[in-house]
């Protein structure tokens, strides 16, 4: 008797301890936000040019460009920057539109600059969309900025030099790569972009999830996707197996979300760059994310290697009507948000 009363008490505890552990898992499951589950797999970066969001979210990088840095300019906890760069310009140059772009310049590095004493990892700073078809432009931009951010005392490795990724801000991002200066190109909608830049040996791309996901809803009349055919995905997926399969070292970085369903699509992809609306639903989701992306998958999903010449590159890219309309409608976007900002630093310079 007392033998089987001691065989019940151990499958008690047996039992016990392995409804325990389903409980403590469950609770896991439950307590771990999206957002955390997210950390866990992938980079998350902050899409935004708010220091406090940036410090709420605690990502390991943050990216910036014109629009950003103009939806902040304006607001008050930041006129003490803004005008300490308006007397940096006042003192570089004679003429108020040289001192334009000083300011403009110096703006997007004191802005990173603040952004990197809360980030431990890197920011973005973008080149002037208006120098996307510019190499010459574009390398002097980038090297200028990088200068900017050296004087301050941040180093280069800290920085992404953010580029159209047009054909010529691809060969700017090749010369700057091999001076050490790390770039990000922006503005990424097709598959032979990703190709061109990955042979470029550039450091990360930032593929547009929701601008490709808007030009299909408008074009296609589809108006919902689950987070495996949403095109926007879809595209991210194909570009993360293709550099995983071929060995490319650069970054692929998922940007411009519409929804958090694109972001759970992309779990597992090397960088997410989000804004702090979704940051937001992320952190307050507690739903369980499925790795989607892996190097290990991609040696059997991804595409044959294609090598592309400049010729290749304008053709393939031609190839996709989507591609094109929103290349050439994102740098417009940019360049009339960064001509919008040196209206405002014009306007201080001469007020």
């Amino acid at each position: 008797m007392t033998l089987f009363r001691s065989k019940q008490w151990y499958q008690r505890r047996v039992r016990a301890n392995l409804l325990h552990l389903l409980r403590t898992s469950y609770s896991y499951s439950v307590m771990s936000s999206c957002l955390d589950q997210l950390k866990a797999h992938t980079v998350v970066v902050a899409d935004t040019g708010d220091f406090d969001a940036i410090a709420q979210y605690q990502p390991q990088d943050a990216t910036t460009n014109p629009s950003l840095i103009l939806s902040v300019v304006g607001m008050s906890k930041y006129s003490k920057i803004v005008q300490e760069c308006v007397e940096y310009g006042r003192q570089q140059a004679s003429s108020t539109e040289e001192q334009v772009v000083d300011v403009t310049d110096k703006l997007f590095v004191a802005f990173g600059t603040e952004i990197l004493k809360i980030v431990p990892g890197r920011v973005s700073t973008e080149v002037d969309a208006r120098l996307s078809y510019d190499v010459e432009g574009s390398v002097a931009k980038g090297r200028k900025l990088i200068g900017l951010y050296e004087s301050a005392g941040v180093s280069r490795d800290r920085v992404l030099i953010k580029l159209s990724t047009t054909w010529e801000g691809i060969q700017a991002a090749k010369i700057l790569e091999a001076e050490g200066i790390h770039c990000n190109m922006t503005l990424l909608f097709s598959f032979a972009q990703a190709v061109a830049c990955g042979e470029a040996g550039v450091t990360l791309i930032s593929p547009f999830v929701g601008r490709i996901y808007d030009w299909f809803v408008k074009n296609d009349g589809q108006k919902t996707y689950t987070e495996d055919n949403d095109p926007g995905v879809v595209s991210v997926r194909k570009i993360y197996n293709y550099y995983k399969k071929h060995g490319y070292q650069t970054i692929v970085m998922g940007a411009s979300f519409r929804n958090t369903s694109q972001i759970a699509g992309l779990t597992g992809c090397d960088y997410l760059t989000i804004s702090p609306k979704l940051l937001e639903q992320l952190k307050q989701d507690s739903k369980t994310l499925e790795v989607k992306l892996t190097k290990e998958a991609a040696q059997n999903l991804g595409d044959d290697k294609i090598s592309l010449e400049e010729k290749d590159f304008r053709y393939l890219h031609n190839t996709d009507p989507m591609a094109v309309e929103k290349l050439a409608e994102g740098i417009r976007k940019f360049a009339a948000d960064q001509e919008k900002l040196e209206d405002k630093i014009r306007s201080l310079l001469l007020g």
